[in-house]
């Protein structure tokens, strides 16, 4: 009813809709424009609109065609659809005066249902066949279709790469070119002439090219581009594939031809300069962005259906944590009994999860694909439809989508490829900048050394916090035992830091120190697991094997690898007898080819893309250098979660100051020329960045404020509010001119102040002498109580993310080095084992398991370290009050290291109160009046195993005894039925355990 013919007929100008309706059919064409006809029975409006067009159909002979209006299949799903628009709409089913579809019955109707409801008009029931008969377009698949790139007069899209590719060869290596360079670089260029994808490379190369050219760090490449040569020569990517043993077959298989793939990884706050000149060069309308599209999960579904239906939250809530997490509705329904009987007991659990099962799946919303950008070579409308998505500016998207499983914008032979924004390459981006501007240095990132002994000491200690791959806490135990001191160190636990390979790490570590002895099955494999220590790490030591073993090409190498990859026995068994014929035929026992097949199978399930490996090793072997070399210019970046190791090595982290900080954070020096890094205004949460520019603008225009009065008078702008104000206050931002709580408890007074000064200022406008009409009132504030520490950090925590100023355990400090493991001193011989940590706990996720218990995951904090608490249903019943934010805890449990990372099985857990501080107290006190000076304690052990047969009194001995002990260095743990518990105490036990005591 909403077109331009039926609206005219609805309104009563007749005349004009037949004369709209005869304009369109000279437009088309006679016999390519059809007036619609819908069945509404209820809507009068639709049946006068289908009379008028009926009488314009027979005076002119422009047809009518039968349509009906589809929101969904059966017509029974009218009430869900229902609910959806009240999502969408955040309204309430029961609410009047909203929008409904209901009466218009917008389901799927069958052809007898529309040959009925037009039974009188059967011409308009014929004619939707004519239109299916005109509707012959074949979208061709599979042609690839590369967009132009203009080349220089003389040159096609071949010989212009082979002139690149000729200059990126001499400018390289100069006078130490190759007999093998040269091979590798024209096998390369045959093999993409041949594919046809000169064009591709040419494009790519350009817009990498010109992103180094202004200063954008761009990645050195991911996945399997980087083994090629050509890519290298051409500046697509900066790792040499020859040198690091990468196959360009990985990359491109002229055995299996398909379009090439690059993804490219620039700095993420300059990656759309990339994009734009990337559309300046092609035209907008040939570049676009892919679309994704956002479904419900089953969670998200109950929840939603409940609110549209206005249930309460906590119902919902409830009814959607019954079902396990990656779950549907129906698996749920089937799996968690308690779910089933919830349904088949409760008619409005059963309303709701019917209604949320036929909502789940549904797609949510559409969206703009992270990187994904498409280039065409003739407008992108062309090849597909595209769509605006809200709050994206001019940004246009592709309606065909692309993924893992089915990329239908790649189907149609578009050029597809990914603009990535790196965090890390910003990181280094504003290092190398800062470092410039501080310290004069221009650095190069793609020129610095690989054997730098800096770098590899701060990788060998593990200080890799803000390292890029390399920073978990399992991947820092790792490298502490492996010490690494090359490249393919990096590249190796890159690789193998992942499920599956990561069970070869210990090995890959014992071969490199000489602990366990290096062996290969046979000679040939020698060269190609060298330098994993005969470990294989990598999908391209598969294909190698399978080369120099079996005869293999590289090409069918890689069919090799993905055929084990897939895990299909059929394909398997087929490559298995082939493998074997082609080792045996080329000189290896039987047997032994055997063997070599067992061995190379699994790990080409889990084996990793060596290319990728070396381009992520090569970026956190940078951002290593850069934290070595330079350490205040790196952590300023990375200040969130750097804060102890900035401390570690002397770098004061200064909270947000008006008179000092910056937007950003920034390095500066006090008075002894010492370098601190200063939180940037920008980082605090409810300030802004307008508020944030304008204090730092009007202090470089007219010096530090004075005063709070003199602040709130030039700091002018109307984003300088209550939130703003308290925000810069709590965190100590404004200590220079008032008490942080005294600020907030007159906050009220403080805006009339900054209200009066507002209008003052409006006012001196309109005079002819300005300011000197008006006099400045002052600002008087209340006193009060001044912000208790634990209130301080409070704030600091909530607006900063973290504790800046102190830290809530630093009181306690005596106590956990005396009363506990520290969390950075937990190590691999203590897993299995039971330990006590300490802390203040930072974290706290509660889930609900498989079997409909609670659990939480929770993280606790010390001054150096960080750990997460695995708290299982029984300990979570016993220990519930213990779990909150904010609380200073001790834990007892055993320790994990599932996942490569430590985590704490927790099996009690008490919050440090005031008894217990009493406890350690009377400790101290007994060894001070038997002189016993107390003194830091070293990570020693004695184990005491207490016979099942003893007595229960001995505990107690035990425990008078060490109370008289003096504090040592040697922790005391009880052996107790095959359970070995942690004590409070930590001895010197010099004569205590000697005979005769």
């Amino acid at each position: 009813m909403q077109g331009e013919v039926p609206q005219a007929i609805i309104k009563k100008t007749y005349a004009e809709a037949k004369e709209a309706a005869l304009w369109y059919d000279k437009v088309f064409g006679r016999g390519n424009f059809y007036m619609e006809l819908q069945h509404h029975p209820g809507q009068n409006d639709q049946k006068f609109a289908n009379g008028g067009m009926l009488q314009i159909s027979k005076e002119t002979g422009i047809p009518v065609v039968a349509t009906g209006d589809i929101h969904y299949t059966k017509a029974e799903d009218a009430e869900t659809q229902d609910i959806l628009l009240c999502i969408q709409m955040n309204r309430k089913v029961q609410e009047k005066n909203r929008l409904s579809l209901m009466e218009f019955h917008l389901y799927m109707k069958s052809p007898e249902e529309m040959e009925e409801f037009f039974k009188d008009i059967p011409e308009a029931i014929s004619n939707t066949q004519e239109i299916v008969a005109k509707c012959n377009y074949d979208i061709p698949l599979g042609e690839t279709q590369l967009p132009y790139f203009e080349v220089p007069k003389g040159f096609d899209d071949k010989s212009y790469l082979r002139h690149l590719t000729q200059q990126g060869l001499e400018k390289k290596y100069g006078t130490a070119i190759t007999q093998v360079h040269k091979e590798r670089m024209e096998y390369e260029l045959s093999i993409i002439e041949k594919m046809g994808f000169p064009s591709y490379f040419l494009i790519v190369q350009d817009f990498v090219n010109w992103a180094k050219n202004q200063g954008i760090v761009v990645g050195p490449g991911r996945g399997s581009a980087a083994g090629s040569f050509v890519s290298y020569l051409v500046g697509i990517t900066n790792l040499d594939p020859i040198k690091y043993d990468l196959l360009f077959e990985r990359f491109l298989n002229p055995e299996r031809i398909s379009m090439p793939d690059v993804d490219m990884d620039f700095a993420d706050d300059r990656r759309d300069e990339v994009l734009e000149y990337v559309r300046k060069k092609y035209g907008n309308d040939h570049v676009a962005q892919i679309i994704t599209f956002g479904t419900m999960a089953a969670r998200a579904a109950i929840r939603d259906a409940g609110r549209a239906l206005d249930y309460p939250y906590d119902y919902c809530d409830k009814t959607a944590k019954m079902i396990p997490m990656f779950s549907t509705i129906a698996a749920a329904l089937e799996d968690v009994p308690e779910f089933n009987n919830f349904y088949n007991s409760d008619k409005d659990a059963k309303k709701l999860i019917d209604s949320a099962k036929n909502l789940e799946g549904v797609c949510r919303h559409a969206s703009m694909h992270a990187c994904g950008v498409v280039i065409t070579k003739e407008p992108v409308t062309n090849y597909s439809p595209l769509q605006r998505i809200t709050g994206k500016g001019d940004g246009l998207v592709t309606q065909y989508s692309s993924s893992t499983k089915s990329s239908y914008v790649e189907k149609i032979g578009l050029l597809k490829m990914d603009f990535l924004g790196l965090k890390n390459l910003t990181i280094i981006q504003n290092a190398i900048n800062i470092i410039e501007k501080t310290q004069g240095v221009k650095i190069n990132i793609d020129d610095i050394p690989l054997d730098d002994d800096p770098t590899y000491k701060l990788l060998q200690t593990a200080h890799t916090t803000g390292v890029f791959q390399l920073e978990s806490s399992g991947m820092k135990r790792y490298l502490k035992q492996l010490k690494p001191n090359n490249i393919e160190d990096i590249i190796a636990m890159v690789a193998l830091y992942r499920p599956g390979p990561m069970d070869w790490i210990p090995d890959f570590i014992d071969r490199k120190h000489g602990r366990k002895r290096i062996e290969y099955i046979h000679p040939k494999l020698e060269p190609i697991l060298n330098k994993t220590y005969g470990v294989a790490v990598y999908q391209e030591q598969v294909m190698q094997m399978a080369q120099s073993l079996a005869g293999y090409s590289l090409g069918g190498a890689d069919m090799l690898r993905k055929a084990m990859g897939k895990k299909i026995p059929e394909l398997i068994q087929k490559e298995k007898i082939k493998f074997i014929d082609g080792a045996v035929a080329n000189g290896v026992n039987k047997k032994d080819a055997e063997k070599i097949f067992a061995f190379i199978e699994p790990f080409a399930g889990y084996g990793f893309n060596r290319s990728h490996a070396a381009c992520y090793a090569l970026v956190g072997y940078q951002t290593a250098y850069l934290k070595a070399r330079y350490p205040a210019e790196f952590n300023i970046e990375r200040i969130a979660i750097e804060v102890e190791e900035a401390q570690d090595i002397g770098i004061a982290v200064l909270p947000p100051n008006v008179n000092e900080s910056f937007g950003e954070f920034a390095v500066i020096k006090d008075e002894n020329n010492k370098i601190n890094i200063r939180f940037g205004l920008k980082a605090i949460k409810n300030v802004g960045h307008t508020v944030a520019d304008e204090i730092v603008k009007e202090r470089k225009k007219n010096g530090k404020y004075k005063s709070l009065a003199d602040f709130l008078e030039r700091v002018i702008t109307k984003d300088l509010n209550k939130k703003s104000i308290e925000a810069l206050a709590k965190v100590g931002a404004l200590d220079d001119l008032g008490e942080r709580n005294q600020i907030i408890e007159n906050i009220e007074m403080i805006l009339n102040f900054s209200k009066s000064i507002q209008k003052i200022n409006s006012a001196n406008q309109d005079t002819l002498f300005g300011a000197m009409e008006i006099k400045t009132p002052t600002i008087k504030l209340d006193i009060s109580v001044v912000a208790t520490k634990n209130q301080r950090l409070h704030w600091e925590k909530e607006l900063l993310g973290l504790y800046v100023s102190d830290h809530p355990i630093s009181e306690y400090k005596y106590f956990f080095e005396k009363m506990t493991t520290p969390i950075s001193e937990l190590d691999s011989s203590m897993v299995g084992k039971s330990v006590k940590i300490g802390g203040v706990i930072t974290k706290v996720q509660r889930i609900m398991t498989k079997r409909k218990q609670n659990m939480a995951f929770v993280t606790i904090e010390d001054l150096r370290g960080r750990i997460e608490l695995l708290v299982f249903p029984n300990a979570l019943e016993s220990t519930g009050a213990v779990w909150q934010e904010e609380k200073i805890i001790l834990a007892d449990g055993k320790l994990s290291d599932k996942d490569g990372s430590f985590k704490l099985i927790v099996d009690d857990a008490k919050i440090l109160n005031e008894e217990e501080m009493n406890k350690f107290k009377r400790i101290l006190v007994t060894q001070e009046k038997n002189n016993h000076a107390p003194k830091k304690i070293k990570a020693q052990k004695l184990t005491i195993t207490i016979p099942p047969t003893a007595d229960k009194s001995t505990i107690g001995k035990l425990s008078k005894l060490f109370d008289s002990c003096k504090l040592g260095d040697t922790k005391v743990f009880l052996y107790i039925n095959d359970t070995k518990m942690q004590t409070a105490y930590s001895l010197e036990l010099r004569n205590y355990f000697s005979r005769g005591n």
